[in-house]
């Protein structure tokens, strides 16, 4: 049975034509990816669904009955809930009143409200679900991975009949990714029906019934998942033939950039040693919470170390705040978009140019016409989809969120820069083309750190790769020096040796 029917939906924002003619339907009980490139109109067509856009043309249908939200409070009230990319928590409050948000009376008795109510409900939520977190802790001591845990059990707690996963994966350990897989079955097999919108391919084979692919505002096609190949949907999200989904070029290595040693901060990583050279690519693999962005925020400066040394081209440097890293030559792209990356209330311009105002300023007057021709070449050379620089950032797509984000590191002309999930977000295409940029800037000299929970990703692009495991390196590794297998038995405490011998025992 037909849960859900749009028909003929068209979206305009500006001169830009957000969706065209969109027809899209969605079965009870089923599980429909969503695939398509950033800007290729599905987090907009989503939004039509909740009722924060309003089509220009078009129809909807719930049920059977005329569906057309007034926002998303009616949209939930109807029975449409959404787990969204970007986090929305209150980070003071705690995980059960993040949880409970909006809806604490049902935990109230004559107007007092009880919060040991609420926490006991939260308690059996995640029970349920298998979700492993405390509800009285406060959001703002949690990983961004137990964020979005919290933020999956908001949504399920609403019991809707249409639960929609924006990237749900993004910032998740493989554990916790089968802890969603199991939710997901749960409530299907329950007759809810999930949309599911994910740029990790692989996941719409394991999870999804049917994938919708979307393209510059179009509905493409809607499939079967066992009718199609992986390669039919690459190339049917790009439009084109994508051969290479890593493109790594072998770059001359240059003289030593940066060096650490011996870098601690107590309780998250110790005696932290490595060094990284001009035009050279070092990936930092390691599950989620090991340790990795800890260390990369101490040498920028978010959370400044508490001992070791960090030298730049042989000199000494001290990172007590990123102005200070910026000013030593040290760019990061944050893992934390929106708490820590884009200015929502800015325009694209703003959010590109934030971190080099004072390369550009005289006596306190901007260098308007410097600032204008630089994000415009930026913008063209990052293929940022946007009607202009004037456009507000939260109106571009997540994954062209990150490309303003990446050109805003590039623009301080650093010598090393990190870049912390750097496609967590980001579609097929677009992580092609921020390859081919790290390939360019591999070239022109400037020494890289990758980080990435995706390992064929850290893989294909690191040139040396380390391996981090309860805030300490356990592993390096030359470029095909060691297969996943024996990075994955590093990264879980297993040497190869003792993962051989399992795997000979099953």
């Amino acid at each position: 049975m037909k849960l859900l029917q749009a028909k003929g939906i068209c979206k305009r924002f500006y001169s830009t034509c957000a969706l065209s003619n969109v027809d899209f339907d969605l079965e009870e009980g089923e599980v429909l990816a969503l695939a398509g490139e950033n800007g290729a109109g599905k987090s907009t067509m989503m939004n039509v669904l909740l009722g924060i856009h309003h089509p220009d043309e078009g129809t909807m249908t719930l049920a059977g009955e005329p569906y057309n939200p007034k926002g998303p409070h009616d949209a939930l009230e109807k029975g449409i809930s959404m787990i969204h990319q970007e986090l929305r928590l209150v980070p003071s409050m705690t995980v059960a009143d993040n949880v409970w948000i909006g809806r604490v009376k049902r935990f109230s008795s004559g107007g007092i409200y009880f919060p040991e109510r609420c926490v006991e409900a939260t308690k059996k939520l995640f029970e349920e679900y298998g979700i492993e977190v405390n509800p009285k802790e406060k959001v703002a001591n949690l990983s961004v991975a137990q964020m979005q845990m919290v933020e999956i059990a908001r949504a399920i707690s609403y019991d809707s009949k249409i639960v929609i996963m924006d990237e749900p994966t993004s910032a998740l350990s493989d554990k916790e990714v089968e802890v969603l897989y199991k939710i997901i079955r749960q409530l299907s097999s329950r007759g809810k029906s999930i949309i599911f919108i994910s740029h990790k391919l692989e996941e719409v084979f394991e999870i999804a019934d049917r994938v919708t692919i979307f393209r510059d505002g179009h509905m493409i096609s809607t499939q079967k998942v066992s009718d199609i190949t992986m390669n039919d949907l690459i190339n049917g999200i790009a439009g084109r033939e994508v051969k290479d989904l890593y493109p790594k070029e072998d770059v001359p290595r240059g003289e030593k950039v940066l060096e650490v040693r011996g870098l601690r901060k107590a309780g998250q990583y110790q005696d932290i040693s490595f060094e990284v050279h001009a035009g050279e690519v070092l990936g930092l693999c390691g599950l989620v919470g090991a340790g990795r962005t800890e260390i990369m925020n101490g040498i920028y400066g978010i959370d400044p170390i508490d001992g070791g040394e960090i030298l730049l081209d042989g000199k000494k440097i001290v990172n007590r705040t990123p102005r200070q890293a910026l000013n030593n030559g040290i760019a990061m792209v944050t893992e934390d978009r929106l708490r820590r990356g884009v200015v929502l209330k800015m325009n694209v311009r703003m959010n590109m140019t934030l971190a080099y105002f004072y390369k550009i300023c005289k006596a306190s007057f901007i260098n308007m016409r410097r600032e204008e021709k630089d994000t415009a070449e930026m913008i063209k050379t990052l293929h940022v989809k946007t009607a202009g620089p004037e456009m507000p950032i939260w109106s571009l797509s997540g994954g062209n969120q990150q490309k303003v984000m990446v050109g805003r590191a590039l623009l301080t002309k650093p010598k090393v820069l990190i870049l912390d999930e750097p496609t967590r977000g980001v579609d097929v295409g677009a992580k092609s083309e921020i390859y081919e940029y790290c390939n360019q800037l591999a070239k022109e000299g400037i020494a890289i750190i990758l980080i990435s929970s995706d390992l064929p990703e850290v893989m294909g692009m690191s040139d040396r790769l380390l391996v981090i495991r309860e805030g300490k390196i356990i592993g390096r590794h030359d470029r095909g020096e060691a297969t996943a297998e024996e990075l994955m038995a590093e990264m879980f405490g297993l040497s190869s040796t003792t993962q051989k011998r399992e795997d000979l025992s099953k």
